[in-house]
Order: C-alpha cells, then sequence, then structure tokens
C-alpha cells in the first residue's frame, strides 16, 4: 500500500500541473493588451485533401510515409495494371490488323477503279462502233453491263477502305481509353501537402473511391477564432492580425480572410442589446502561402495558438504580438 502511494501522488502531482497549465493558458495569462487589440484563441487548421483510387484494384505500392512531403503531381502509389496492360497490347495488336486490312482495301479499291475506268472506255468505243453498225446491239449491252459492274466493284471496295479506317477509329479509341486508365492506376498528388495518414498499405484490394492517404497543405493554414459582436463590426476583410502559436517566440503575420455573416452560440431571436453583445462571430486568420512556405513545416495542424485582432489601425500593435517576419 505505501509502496502504491507512492506511485500514485507523483502521477496525481503532474495531473495537477498539467490541469493548471491548461487553466494558465486558456483564462489566466496576464499580458495586457491594449483597447485596441482583441484576443481570440484556437487550433491551426490546414486544407486537408484524401487521395483516393478511381478504380478499383490491388494496391502494389505506395511510395510515402506519414510526415513526408508531397509535391504537386508527384506519383504517390500504384495500383495493379496486369489486366490493363493485356487490354492495351491486344488493342494495339487489333489497330496492326486494321492497318493491313486497309492497306489491302486500299489496293483493291485502286484495282477495282482501274478496272472502271478500262470498261468505261470499252463501253464508250463500243458505242461509236454501234453508231457505224460495226457491232451489234448485245455486245453493246455487254459493255454496259459490263462496266456497271466494274463500277459496283470499285463501289464495294471503297466500303471497304471505310470500314478499314473504321476499325483504326475504334482501336485508337480503345487504346487511349485504356492508355487513361493506367494512368489512373498511377496515383498523383494533386497538390503540394504533408502526408498526415496511410490509410491503407500495399495489398489492399480497393474499391472504386477507396482511400490511400491523406494530405495536408501546409501552404494554406489559417486559425478560426470567435469575437463578438462589438469587435467584428470594427474588422474588415483584409485587415491586419497576428497568430501566436503555442510555443512560438514570435507571433505570425495574418489577414483576415473570413468574418461570418451571421452569428453562432447565441440564442435564433435576440432583442435585448446585452444579448446583442454576446454574439459570437466565426473570424478566419489566414497566413499568407509564401510565409507558410518559408515556415518549412514548423507549424502544425491542431496546434494551439492566440489570434489577435486590431479594431483601430492607428494605434500600433504590443509587444506580445512582435514579428520578426
Amino acid at each position: 500500500m505505501k509502496l502504491r502511494g507512492r506511485i500514485v501522488i507523483p502521477i496525481l502531482a503532474l495531473i495537477i500541473i498539467a490541469i493548471a497549465f491548461g487553466l494558465w493558458w486558456t483564462f489566466g495569462r496576464t499580458d495586457k493588451l491594449p483597447a485596441s487589440i482583441v484576443r481570440g484563441n484556437g487550433r491551426l487548421e490546414m486544407t486537408r485533401t484524401d487521395i483516393a483510387a478511381k478504380y478499383p484494384g490491388r494496391l502494389m505500392s505506395l511510395a510515402v510515409h506519414e510526415g513526408d512531403l508531397v509535391r504537386a503531381g508527384q506519383a504517390i502509389a500504384q495500383q495493379d495494371d496486369v489486366d490493363l496492360r493485356a487490354q492495351l497490347a491486344g488493342a494495339l495488336a487489333k489497330r496492326e490488323q486494321a492497318v493491313s486490312a486497309l492497306m489491302r482495301a486500299q489496293g483493291e479499291l485502286a484495282a477495282r477503279d482501274s478496272q472502271a475506268q478500262l470498261a468505261r472506255i470499252d463501253w464508250v468505243e463500243t458505242a461509236k462502233l454501234r453508231d457505224r453498225d460495226m457491232v451489234s446491239n448485245v455486245e453493246l449491252e455487254q459493255r454496259r453491263l459490263a462496266l456497271g459492274a466494274a463500277r459496283g466493284g470499285a463501289k464495294a471496295a471503297g466500303g471497304g477502305v471505310g470500314e478499314a479506317r473504321s476499325a483504326i477509329a475504334q482501336a485508337d479509341a480503345q487504346i487511349a481509353q485504356t492508355r487513361a486508365g493506367l494512368a489512373d492506376l498511377r496515383i498523383i498528388a494533386p497538390t503540394p501537402g504533408r502526408v498526415e495518414y496511410r490509410i491503407v498499405e500495399p495489398g489492399t484490394m480497393l474499391p472504386p473511391g477507396g482511400k490511400i492517404v491523406s494530405l495536408v497543405n501546409a501552404e494554406d493554414i489559417w486559425l478560426t477564432i470567435f469575437l463578438p459582436a462589438s469587435v467584428a463590426g470594427k474588422i474588415r476583410l483584409g485587415d491586419e492580425a497576428r497568430i501566436l502559436p503555442q510555443g512560438f517566440g514570435d507571433a505570425i503575420p495574418a489577414r483576415i480572410s473570413f468574418v461570418a455573416p451571421d452569428a453562432q452560440f447565441t440564442p435564433k431571436f435576440v432583442e435585448t442589446a446585452s444579448e446583442r453583445e454576446n454574439l459570437s462571430y466565426r473570424v478566419k486568420l489566414q497566413i499568407s502561402s509564401d510565409l507558410a512556405r518559408r515556415l518549412d513545416g514548423r507549424l502544425k495542424a491542431g496546434m494551439t495558438a492566440d489570434g489577435f485582432v486590431r479594431t483601430d489601425k492607428r494605434q500600433p500593435w504590443p509587444d506580445l504580438t512582435a514579428t520578426d517576419k
């Protein structure tokens, strides 16, 4: 029992210290701020993108790990593509067959056209001889029928050329579709970011739309704070702001990028002036992408931070919000 007491007492002391620190961080700091500076607190947020497979299939490889920085356009995973590669080989073979068929059809068409031209010449010359009673009507009719047959053969050969060309077009479409499918099996990062989670591992059978990794865009960082109506009415989009993450020595410059048009955490209908003062408006403080890039991943999604806005632009920022950025 004495040993258990010796273990429990230090643990309780640590818990009390942690709770006290949290209460101090949230409520008890005595940093004095001018009346023109208003503080709110929240957690840093970043744009999150879940990268997913377009088609079902087995995940063969995953080239990134949690914490890795990823460039836009970087290949991060590969699905099994054996079946599609076989389809592509078949489509390429069909195209070669169609090209060969087109060459034969074009040769046949040329021969049939020549036969039709000779048949026409023969018919014209025979007609001249018939005008001089040098041949019979039967012979002239034979020449006319031969001309018709030759023209019919040329027309059929032309149809063969069209069919071969259509077969080539169909093969080209199948090749393009298969190649596009192969490209989709190579999973590409659409945006830059840092890998937050590997949702699945190689060998997983993915459904259509199955998620593979989750990225957070370390160049798109903001802090959401809530301000009373008396403050929200004095700030505008684009106004300067400051963000002071926990553990940072200097504040980070930011801009007000959004002010909610409606109040939150209040009754739906407000009647008295005192109640109106309790209205809270959601305000978004955005860090520029250039500055976020220069911070080189030091900021993390979920970090506790204080946000500061200034209701009077004529007043300077206090030392607490000093920045070297």
